[in-house]
């Protein structure tokens, strides 16, 4: 988050997101998770940045779902392209609710308790995305903030980082070719 606090000393109409501009000016969708509206929203997106790579580590997230939360970065923003109204977006939510996501699929195919402890960060997950009716107005004030929230940039987020982090699973299980060690044990007892 080290971004944010660089974003601190920018102008926000620079780095936020805004459906109008996503075509011509792509790297919103990665320098809009570091514009923040208030020191409280920054220092509960770098809270919760904290918590999310401390469940990731404690997960034993694999390399490969990691780079699949990165690959979800973008992926979170562009999602909010279906709520035009959103005119801007700033904060790490999006990308935050991804890495969630990321963590609790490497749970999920774990065997025993690690699926357990899974299937109940997922349900909490979808269970907090559906209170908060994503497909409603496009920004919610109140609930102790001092900015407006807007519940897509959460599911957008949850579901770019389900996609990213299913896509690292099925990539990460495939054969890998006539290089592999399968392969090598099998040339070498022929």
């Amino acid at each position: 988050m080290a971004g944010s606090l660089l974003a601190l000393w920018l102008p926000a109409a620079a780095l936020d997101w805004q459906p109008a501009l996503a075509a011509s000016e792509p790297w919103r969708a990665f320098s809009a998770a570091f514009v923040h509206w208030s020191p409280l929203h920054l220092g509960a997106n770098l809270a919760g940045c904290a918590v999310v790579v401390a469940y990731g580590r404690a997960a034993r997230t694999p390399a490969a779902l990691a780079l699949a939360w990165l690959a979800a970065w973008p992926l979170s923003q562009l999602g909010l392209l279906a709520q035009p109204a959103l005119a801007h977006y700033g904060g790490a939510s999006g990308v935050l609710h991804a890495g969630v996501a990321v963590a609790t699929l490497g749970l999920l195919v774990q065997p025993g308790r690690a699926r357990l402890i899974g299937g109940a960060v997922a349900l909490g997950l979808v269970a907090k995305i559906v209170l908060e009716e994503p497909w409603g107005p496009p920004l919610r004030t109140g609930g102790g903030w001092d900015i407006a929230v807007a519940p897509l940039a959460h599911a957008s987020g949850a579901l770019a980082g389900l996609a990213c982090g299913g896509l690292a699973l099925i990539l990460r299980r495939r054969p890998q070719g006539p290089g592999d060690a399968a392969s090598s044990s099998r040339r070498s007892k022929t």
